[in-house]
């Protein structure tokens, strides 16, 4: 991969398909040859060119960038089935804060990031000709959008992730069941959310989901601050879906805080890893692209 995306560039930049076009191509364009693998796809393998090859199976834009002959040595069978459910829930309108009180400029709150991280794998997923479907999840309003391959279905998509907003509380299961009998067929589903529970809510939605033929993959969105609690002084918190309030010594709190959130980290990993769905913690501050790549060549290997 080239130089990575500082995110806030990319905040300052409103164009949404813009954004994950620039970023799915620059990764597409980073791949060497005798890398395989994508988001539950393969990517084609390559060989150099022989004699007697079909001149239809060279990749030429490789040619056009390597000056050499490479030829897809296998295709898929069939296309991949990818479902992406955003959990759209109050709490993931939460961004991180510099110096306790002042929101840092042209930083993405954790939904705005899953919906450009959203948009790029779809974009990339099209791409390879597989088909993507998505679906928004919050008591507020339910977002449905059926598996289509092609161009239009990325426009498709790109209007469901400009039209939802996050609010209110993640939604009773039994509302979702429909939904979630649509996503259990065999395919691939990726889950974005922050994991702010109640009853473990949202992991057992997931362990549903898993019981199906579908592979799950949690994608866990976490603000910087989140994780390393830069605050000091005093400092009073809202809860975002409760609304409730709490005024605390940052100073006292921060141990026992980290401690809490590293016990409900392994929660999570423990309840779902049970369930076989594959777990990655997403840190927002982190560049979109580098997520990306490290998700992805971790997928590769075959490590999550």
């Amino acid at each position: 991969m080239e130089t990575f995306i500082d995110p806030r560039t990319l905040a300052r930049v409103k164009d949404m398909p813009l954004i994950a076009k620039t970023v799915a191509e620059g990764f597409l364009h980073g791949l060497q040859p005798s890398q395989q693998r994508g988001i539950g796809i393969e990517f084609s393998q390559y060989r150099s060119y022989e004699p007697g090859d079909e001149l239809n199976r060279i990749d030429w834009k490789l040619f056009a960038r390597s000056d050499r002959y490479f030829v897809h040595e296998a295709e898929r069978e069939s296309e991949t089935k990818i479902w992406f459910v955003l959990d759209a829930s109050a709490s993931m309108a939460h961004q991180s804060q510099d110096n306790q009180t002042q929101i840092i400029d042209s930083n993405w709150s954790k939904f705005d990031y899953s919906r450009h991280l959203i948009a790029t794998l779809a974009y990339l997923a099209l791409k390879q000709g597989d088909s993507v479907g998505f679906i928004g999840l919050s008591t507020a309003s339910l977002s449905f959008l059926p598996p289509q391959g092609g161009d239009q279905q990325w426009h498709a998509i790109l209007q469901q992730l400009h039209s939802i907003s996050p609010g209110n509380k993640f939604p009773d299961k039994r509302l979702l069941t429909k939904h979630i009998n649509e996503v259990q067929k065999p395919g691939l589903v990726f889950f974005l959310s922050d994991f702010y529970q109640v009853d473990n809510e949202i992991s057992d939605l997931l362990t549903h989901i898993g019981h199906g033929q579908s592979e799950v993959v949690a994608l866990h969105m976490q603000c910087n601050d989140e994780l390393v609690f830069p605050y000091k002084g005093a400092v009073r918190f809202q809860d975002l879906e409760s609304n409730e309030q709490v005024l605390i010594s940052a100073t006292t709190a921060k141990a026992s805080y980290l401690q809490a959130m590293q016990a409900h980290l392994l929660s999570i990993k423990k309840h779902l890893s049970k369930s076989q769905v594959n777990y990655y913690q997403v840190n927002t501050s982190d560049p979109l692209d580098q997520v990306l790549f490290d998700y992805l060549s971790l997928r590769a290997k075959g490590l999550d």
